[in-house]
């Protein structure tokens, strides 16, 4: 009797086919498709102007969110349990309005033993709350952030891809406005251009800049890059060449580009780039908006850093016919993740992020970016967060003090309506109705 010996590599291809679960490539044309869903006429996609807009980091990932990568940005070891000694974050978000599957078990626990749960970014109902919250607040929408130095990491790309795609779904239910923000941080220079196959590659699959909410300027679509002109004192500098270059490719795309860049780019002091190039390349930009976060620490900080930096550049870049973004954030805090003083810029109940907002109106701003919307780990997160964190292993985080955990989300909404001129400037810190 003639038997055939069975083909082992079928059964075994045919057993992963069908018996376990998708890998996270498999997951990727569905999530680069094209937003074919509803979209509601909110915040105006044409112009920056007159809008606050947010940063979105959207890199919170928790063990069995299905991204494979473990507590990213809550715990220092990702792959150990996020719990007492393994901390990054110095807030605690407010999850008493997420539904149960948008939660993840911590080895955290409350004082009566409860454990303590927290969200994912690759969760796609978690990132539409945060849309939806910008819209409830008047939050006109977001930059979402996309890290291009991990980019070429599959794992890591198609969790920034998730969150992108939940991102724009979530604007466009909600009528909010979104762009990308390519961070260059520790990009190698000879790398920087391939940012650009990134965005090809979005334009492509995506069709990003055909929904209609995504964010426009000067009549051609936006998009974002941080990192340019920066002198040594961050980590790994972007190329000012490499940056020129990339510039030049968007620009030749028929985009509208925004530049991230130092606080010192004026006169080229502080962390700005000493190079006789550095202005002819932020003169390619529609957008200047030169990063602010932690350059002052209190209330006279501020108005000393409005009268050296955000007055005299905003009469510049007026002279150079581009528009200018000022930065703002709301206090910052870097104690479980650096082991700095917890809260070592305080928020002074609202009025050291309001205070840059008076600052900036009187300067003559006519757009606002806050940092950031879910920035937890610096301490600058302006979504809702809790006054009873978890305190097991004698673990700290910050409070908002009492505040209601909407505060600043509400602050975020009424500094637009300062921008915008429909409420009159006033030093009080506004309080919610």
């Amino acid at each position: 009797m003639n038997m055939k010996i069975p083909n082992i590599a079928l059964i075994l291809t045919l057993f992963l086919l069908f018996f376990l679960p998708p890998t996270s490539a498999e997951y990727r044309e569905d999530v680069l498709k094209p937003y074919d869903g509803p979209s509601v006429r909110g915040a105006d996609p044409s112009t920056l102007r007159g809008k606050v807009m947010t940063g979105y980091q959207g890199w919170f990932n928790c063990e069995g969110d299905g991204a494979n990568l473990g507590w990213t940005h809550w715990a220092r070891d990702r792959r150990k349990a996020f719990g007492p000694g393994n901390i990054t974050v110095d807030l605690w978000p407010d999850v008493s309005e997420y539904d149960d599957d948008e939660l993840y078990t911590t080895a955290f626990t409350y004082e009566d033993g409860t454990p303590a749960k927290i969200f994912s970014s690759h969760n796609r109902k978690t990132v539409i709350r945060h849309f939806k919250w910008m819209a409830d607040y008047g939050i006109d929408g977001a930059f979402v952030q996309r890290f291009a130095h991990s980019l070429h990491d599959e794992t890591m790309r198609y969790h920034k891809d998730k969150v992108l795609s939940s991102a724009r779904e979530g604007a466009n239910r909600y009528g909010r406005t979104y762009t990308i923000m390519y961070d260059l941080t520790g990009m190698p220079d000879e790398k920087i251009i391939k940012v650009f196959d990134d965005w090809r590659m979005l334009r492509d699959k995506m069709h990003i800049t055909e929904d209609p909410v995504f964010q426009h300027h000067n009549g051609k679509p936006l998009v974002a890059i941080w990192g340019v002109g920066f002198n040594g004192k961050i980590k790994r500098r972007a190329g000012l060449e490499q940056c020129r270059e990339l510039i030049k490719t968007f620009k030749a795309d028929e985009c509208s580009v925004m530049l991230g860049t130092a606080t010192g780019w004026r006169k080229q002091e502080n962390d700005g780039l000493d190079d006789p190039e550095l202005h002819k390349v932020l003169l390619m930009a529609d957008v200047l908006s030169p990063w602010s976060v932690g350059r002052f620490r209190d209330l006279p900080g501020i108005q000393k850093h409005a009268q050296k930096y955000w007055k005299p550049d905003i009469v510049w870049a007026r002279e150079h016919k581009i528009d200018y973004m000022p930065v703002v954030f709301p206090g910052f805090s870097w104690h479980n993740m650096k082991g700095a003083e917890l809260g070592s810029i305080p928020r002074l109940d609202g009025k050291f992020l309001w205070s840059q907002v008076i600052a900036n109106k009187r300067a003559g701003a006519n757009m606002l970016y806050i940092a950031m919307f879910d920035e937890v780990d610096e301490g600058t997160a302006i979504f809702k967060c809790t006054n009873n964190p978890p305190t097991s292993g004698g673990s700290k985080f910050l409070t908002l003090d009492g505040l209601p955990s909407d505060f600043y989300l509400h602050l975020a909404g009424q500094a637009g309506k300062l921008l915008r001129d429909e409420i009159p400037l006033s030093t009080t810190v506004p309080v919610a109705p």
